[in-house]
């Protein structure tokens, strides 16, 4: 079952705009059973703009009743039922803003015929209402009215239905208000990885890297990543396709796998953090760090020659590490050399590793 709505409002500051008119029809996907259309008194003014865009001016809602005077039929009319609209997510907030001032938590399922549209009819010059309509031949009376406007919807939404013939897109674009796809999501993403030292990449649909991330366990960082609330968390989320990661062996390696791909990749949603770059000498010009790799018998090995970090691998045969043609073949040349330094540096000055082998 579902509910198609449309909202006019005053215009305004975000979150402190009023209802002015309201339209919802109940539709079961075929036929509307049900329907609710009336002007609302938003009990302050309506932006000069809006007025010559609506028609629906101050005097004209003088008389008509208060939101919360309404409340009540939209909670029967919309229950048990997927809210649709042409741009859901300004409508839905609406309504929940307006419940809210009311003290009341107004939760729906949701769909968005534009979301809908640019799926199952592509290559559209515009997906405004009005424009998309008229280039599909629906017509639209009193647009920018509430019921006018809903009704296209409805007929929008009709031919939607018509052209998702395996009833999958419409199923699957429904936005819980639980959640529950994006937590199922999430959930499978936190187990595609294990429960190890390491860093791990977040991807977007296009498999570019959004977000890195570090820790003893990636499993539990990446699940306390996906469960904060702020902006920046949410956007992670809801970008995140999926997740890959690298085992380091030791946290040596594993602050300079993150510092040096942070540089290289610059992902979008990392926060950067700048720290001082240290620019004195190691105590020797020439030497390896030996540390604990991923595996038994696997060394981690960092190469120091003339003073400067010249890169950083694994090993493990005895004849990588003792000749140094052959181990810069085998491990990684370092281009962000004064970080590497100084993650090097500030590491060895308050940690142990395995051994330093000077030449």
């Amino acid at each position: 079952m579902y509910t198609i709505l449309d909202i006019e409002t005053t215009g305004g500051k975000f979150n402190e705009e009023g209802i002015t008119e309201i339209a919802i029809y109940k539709f079961d996907g075929y036929n509307i059973i049900d329907q609710f259309i009336s002007l609302v008194n938003p009990e302050i003014p309506i932006q000069e703009f809006v007025v010559k865009l609506t028609g629906i001016n101050n005097k004209m809602l003088k008389n008509a009743p208060k939101f919360y005077e309404i409340a009540k039929r939209i909670i029967e009319i919309t229950k048990d039922s997927i809210l649709v609209a042409h741009n859901s997510a300004f409508d839905y907030r609406i309504l929940r803003t307006e419940f809210k001032r009311l003290g009341f938590n107004f939760e729906r399922n949701t769909l968005c015929t534009v979301e809908l549209s640019k799926q199952l009819i592509e290559d559209q010059p515009s997906y405004s209402l009005g424009k998309l309509t008229k280039s599909l031949g629906i017509p639209i009376t009193d647009r920018h009215r509430a019921n006018g406007d809903a009704l296209a919807t409805i007929k929008l939404f009709k031919l939607l239905l018509e052209k998702d013939t395996d009833k999958y897109i419409i199923q699957n674009s429904i936005k819980y208000f639980d959640r529950r796809l994006e937590k199922e999501k999430l959930n499978n993403l936190i187990n595609s990885i294990p429960p190890i030292l390491g860093v791990f990449y977040i991807h977007d649909t296009n498999g570019k890297v959004i977000y890195i991330g570090k820790g003893k366990n990636i499993r539990n960082e990446l699940n306390n990543l996906f469960l904060k609330v702020t902006k920046r968390a949410l956007k992670i989320q809801e970008r995140a396709i999926s997740v890959s990661y690298d085992k380091t062996g030791n946290e040596l390696f594993t602050r300079l796998k993150y510092f040096l791909e942070l540089e290289n990749l610059s992902p979008k949603l990392n926060i950067r953090k700048k720290f001082k770059l240290k620019n004195e000498d190691f105590n020797s010009d020439n030497f390896i760090v030996h540390h604990k790799g991923r595996e038994v018998e696997e060394n981690a090995i960092i190469l120091i020659e003339n003073n400067e970090v010249f890169g950083y691998g694994y090993t493990n045969l005895s004849i990588q590490e003792n000749q140094i043609d052959i181990l810069k073949t085998v491990i990684t040349t370092i281009e962000h050399k004064k970080i590497a330094k100084t993650i090097i540096k500030n590491y060895l000055k308050n940690n142990k590793v395995l051994k330093i082998v000077r030449f």
